[in-house]
């Protein structure tokens, strides 16, 4: 009898049923009707091309030098298509953060969201048992995002610090300092450059940086490109040792702490997705020059392959020498940038709690604490080829791949799955992608 009454069309389970419906269309009618790049008010907004850099920028650092090093820990077969599933999957994961954040913003009626509001924002709008533990996510992602920051960096200190030294052992080997002691003399133009707070006036350091790194790509093909015969490299390897491969790749290719400010900076943010987007445009030139310098380096030195393959280059010839001085400074103007996300992330939370006429001050003393942070853990670890693997296994893989695809899920749980429940691709990213890579 209740059980008739509770699906009368008078009921009230019924009226709330209707209701809710009701509510649900309106928001979503409301949603498609807002524009939120209309309502962006970007003080500095940084050009298509100026993205394109800024993004080329955060994959190409360390990661790419560090290729032929995860080539020997997985052979040269599996390891090309390795590096093109995993080019493919983290664009993939870019795309569903970048999309999942427009419609969060379009639903909450806001220019644009950071990373972590993303992932706040998308459980308070998803299912209503989840919706409780939007701000443990939300905790949960900033701490990924200090990881990256700390770690990432921490490597790319590490990475400079050993270049120097192996620049100066050769120039001057009877003063040899410690990798240690190189990375206690980079932390004051570390502190220097890191006080750069909008990320237009980042774009010259970005652009000289690539060309850095274009010509140190250059000199290392020069080398590597004359492979010894026979070579020493392996076809395949154990495949205990492919984790390796995975964790040094991803770190290589994972830029996600930068995506969101880049694309929420943009004077045209209608460019970052599509074909040919900012975003696919840049993958598949980073996953294309990843290839190359894993699979030469790796044939060229084999087992004997260390954390940088310019530390392979011969110390006594001037080429392979401007090499090892060009990287260090890319890598050098690369740590700015990958340190931009976070302390932004960081003051816009401390900003509230502290009084405007100190705001400066604050701002300096957080940026000079998170640089000494990242410069003590390379001291503590100053393995280059582990601290890579490490960072990548751990926090890049988390921020990258794991976050997007759960909030994504969260966000679509109530606003459909797809067949069988399965999000198999979003917005035609898989297509975008391969359309760009046949361009």
């Amino acid at each position: 009898m209740s059980t008739e009454n509770s699906s009368a069309p008078g009921s009230k389970d019924n009226v709330n049923s209707v209701t809710q419906s009701t509510v649900t269309l309106y928001r979503d009618n409301v949603a498609e009707n807002y524009d939120p790049f209309e309502h962006r008010n970007v003080e500095h907004p940084t050009s298509t091309l100026g993205a394109f850099f800024h993004l080329l920028k955060s994959s190409l650092g360390s990661g790419l030098l560090a290729m032929p090093a995860a080539f020997k820990n997985i052979g040269i077969i599996p390891g090309c298509i390795g590096t093109v599933l995993v080019g493919i999957i983290a664009t993939h994961c870019v795309h569903i953060l970048v999309s999942t954040s427009r419609q969060v913003c379009k639903e909450s009626k806001l220019g644009s969201l950071s990373y972590t509001d993303t992932c706040e924002r998308a459980f308070k709008l998803g299912p209503p048992k989840l919706r409780k533990y939007s701000v443990a996510v939300r905790h949960f992602a900033d701490c990924a995002m200090a990881g990256i920051c700390i770690g990432g960096t921490s490597v790319y200190v590490l990475f400079i610090a050993t270049s120097l030294k192996d620049i100066c052992d050769y120039l001057a080997p009877t003063n040899q300092l410690s990798v240690e002691a190189y990375c206690g003399i980079l932390l004051l133009p570390l502190i220097l450059i890191t006080q750069i707070r909008y990320l237009k006036f980042l774009v010259p350091f970005s652009i000289f940086a690539n060309v850095c790194l274009f010509i140190v790509f250059g000199i290392t093909c020069y080398y590597t490109f004359d492979i010894p015969q026979p070579t020493e490299a392996k076809m395949f390897v154990s495949i205990t040792k492919w984790p390796l491969f995975l964790s040094t790749a991803i770190f290589a290719m994972e830029g996600i702490n930068v995506v969101m400010p880049v694309e929420n900076e943009m004077a045209k943010p209608q460019h970052f997705l599509g074909c040919p987007g900012v975003l696919n445009f840049t993958m598949v030139f980073v996953a294309m020059l990843y290839g190359i310098v894993g699979v030469f380096g790796y044939l060229k030195y084999g087992d004997a392959v260390l954390g940088s393959i310019t530390l392979n280059l011969p110390q006594n010839e001037v080429l392979a020498l401007i090499a090892k001085v060009l990287i260090a400074t890319a890598v050098f103007f690369t740590y700015c940038l990958q340190m931009y996300a976070p302390m932004d992330i960081i003051w816009t939370r401390l900003s509230n709690n502290v009084s405007p006429r100190y705001h400066n001050v604050s701002q300096i003393a957080l940026r000079t604490v998170s640089v000494a942070f990242t410069v003590t853990l390379a001291v503590v670890v100053p393995d280059l080829e582990l601290l890579i693997g490490l960072v990548g296994a751990i926090f890049f893989s988390t921020l990258g791949l794991l976050i997007p695809a759960v909030v994504q899920t969260v966000h679509r749980w109530d606003r459909g799955l797809g067949p069988f429940n399965v999000i198999a691709l979003d917005g035609k990213t898989m297509n975008d992608f391969i359309a760009s890579s046949l361009r």
